[in-house]
């Protein structure tokens, strides 16, 4: 089965400040970014690839006008650079409205063989790199004292267990339960905490490193026997982070029929 059409936008984000992070190249952040300013946002971009983000602000910029589009690299494992790309947020556009935690790492390695290192580096992007990236968030949305969203990339494999994904099954699972118990929390200043959980998304340069074997057994087991493209994901996230979801909180939505 193909992917559908594109869906066209309805300036569903109109007027609003976006945080994007690991937002540079061709997958579910990138898409993201674009679709938000299809969606009428302006949008702050950051990712821990200094270059690849500066090509992707210029493509964007170049369609959608530079007052529109800004980037700062930030690894969200370092706490300085989480801030300072708050900072830039609250200099360009007086603060922010959404914030979309995309950034976070992957591998494979069975416990038996798994080191410390390996184990920390995975938790400390994907987890901690969200919790940072929240609390920042949380504390510049209380202060401003509009409300505002959140919005966590997490995935099914929080939900799932897979062999030798025991890191990255507890960083996701991690970033579920963070999302809700921030959820409560920031409901009392009316900002509220969602995430997406997406299974199988993947984009051409992906696609190409991926065999075809592999690719074809991962496609099996989804109900529509093809990938997610990284804008149907996108296309959950800016359903959270706009008005049509006002009432839903601490939710983690599947973007996937393998949730269970």
């Amino acid at each position: 089965m193909t992917a559908p059409a594109y869906v066209p936008a309805h300036d569903l984000l109109a007027g609003r400040t976006a945080v994007i992070t690991a937002a540079a190249g061709a997958g579910i952040g990138g898409a993201t970014a674009r679709r938000f300013l299809e969606e009428g946002a302006r949008v702050l971009i950051g990712d821990a690839h200094a270059r690849r983000l500066k090509e992707t602000e210029q493509a964007l910029a170049a369609e959608f006008g530079a007052d529109r589009v800004a980037s700062l690299p930030c690894d969200v494992t370092d706490e300085e650079q989480v801030q300072a790309l708050f900072d830039r947020a609250e200099e360009l556009h007086g603060g922010l409205d959404v914030i979309v935690n995309n950034a976070g790492l992957g591998g494979t390695a069975d416990l038996v063989d798994m080191t410390d290192a390996q184990w920390s580096r995975i938790l400390d992007v994907t987890l901690n790199g969200t919790f940072r990236c929240t609390r920042a968030a949380l504390r510049s949305l209380k202060a401003a004292g509009r409300g505002g969203v959140v919005v966590n990339n997490a995935s099914v494999i929080g939900w799932r267990a897979q062999t030798g994904q025991a890191h990255y099954a507890a960083a996701k699972a991690g970033v579920m339960a963070l999302t809700r118990c921030a959820a409560l929390e920031a409901a009392a200043f009316g900002v509220r905490v969602n995430a997406v959980a997406p299974s199988l998304a993947m984009h051409p340069h992906l696609v190409k490193v991926t065999s075809e074997e592999l690719l074809t057994e991962l496609t099996a087991r989804e109900a529509f026997g093809r990938y997610a493209e990284p804008w149907e994901i996108a296309n959950v996230i800016v359903f959270l982070a706009c008005g049509y979801s006002s009432y839903m909180t601490g939710e983690t939505v599947s973007v996937s029929s393998q949730h269970a």
